[in-house]
């Protein structure tokens, strides 16, 4: 059995993920009213992680966390390694939120301070996940 600590909100991205499960008939989910916390509790019965996310499970990053918290429950490091390479690949493609014609804008080229902000953050974000990524693969020894 895996618990699932989840704020109950509508759009929350691990619940939904949970929700597609139980859906595709693969786990059962029974939720703990919250008791005055605004966090529950998911419980998944019989879930098995998929060993090939989708394209999408792998790019959307609330899907992907979704993937990474049932990961550890696919019994074979290859398999999980497989999976981390495939969201590394995504990772290192050249990406931006702004582009300039086909080109993707890098964190120091807008002017306006927003988007500098934007880039910067999901910058820093890429670089922590990539590290982790990396430690990671070879933790498995990948």
């Amino acid at each position: 059995m895996t618990d699932v600590r989840d704020r109950h909100h509508p759009h929350s991205g691990l619940l939904q993920g949970v929700r597609a499960v139980e859906r595709a008939a693969t786990a059962a989910l029974e939720v703990d009213p919250p008791t005055g916390s605004p966090v529950g509790i998911s419980r998944m019965t019989g879930a098995e992680p998929r060993r090939s996310p989708t394209a999408r499970d792998i790019t959307d990053e609330n899907r992907w966390f979704t993937v990474l918290a049932f990961l550890r429950h696919l019994d074979d490091p290859a398999a999980q390694a497989a999976v981390l390479r495939r969201r590394l690949a995504f990772l290192q493609e050249p990406t931006s939120f702004f582009y300039d014609g086909d080109r993707p804008l890098r964190a120091e080229k807008p002017d306006d301070p927003f988007r500098r902000g934007v880039l910067a953050i999901a910058r820093a974000t890429s670089r922590a996940e990539l590290d982790w990524l990396h430690d990671t693969l070879t933790s498995l020894g990948d």
